[in-house]
């Protein structure tokens, strides 16, 4: 109970301290800052070991250095942009009216999700079969690193479409 006690005046105090220097305005922003370079780090280690994967196949193609940094570099933009959508009110809305929603929104949403999903399963079977040391037959490993292109894809059009919606709706042409 003490140990509980102690830490949460530890916490208290940090906080207080932490705000006294900076704006909470500042931290907000450097919080946000700090989700997006730990989701775009995520999304490089996917194509890190998606590449690795394809690397099994002993193909000049995806033999090269320049070809893990390229899967890395996609991951990391996929998921630097598409899973944190900026946020609107008309999606934090629990409307059910056809009429009030915002198809662009809906889409955006669909469109994360999937890609999310779909290159994080592609990630997670690279991964598996590095580790256990699986043999995979080549037609398999190219279709799990192109399930992870498509996710990728899939997250970087929804953030396409979700900040061209945000401009619409700001009156930005």
């Amino acid at each position: 109970m003490r140990m509980s006690n102690a830490a949460l005046a530890a916490a208290k105090y940090i906080y207080a301290s932490a705000t006294i220097w900076v704006a909470p305005f500042a931290l907000v922003k450097l919080a946000h800052l700090l989700k997006r370079i730990g989701l775009a780090t995520v999304g490089a280690s996917c194509g890190m070991y998606v590449a690795a994967a394809l690397m099994r196949l002993e193909s000049e193609l995806f033999g090269g250095g320049w070809f893990i940094l390229l899967m890395m570099l996609y991951g990391a933009f996929s998921f630097y942009i598409g899973i944190d959508l900026p946020g609107r009110p008309s999606r934090r809305s629990t409307s059910r009216l056809p009429e009030e929603r915002n198809p662009g929104t809906d889409a955006a949403e669909i469109f994360s999700a999937a890609g999310t999903f779909v290159a994080a399963i592609a990630a997670f079977l690279s991964v598996s079969m590095i580790v256990v040391d699986h043999v995979v037959s080549g037609g398999s490993i190219v279709l799990i690193a192109c399930c992870w292109a498509i996710g990728s894809s899939l997250q970087i059009a929804a953030g396409a479409v979700s900040r061209s919606y945000d401009l619409v709706e700001d009156g930005r042409p």
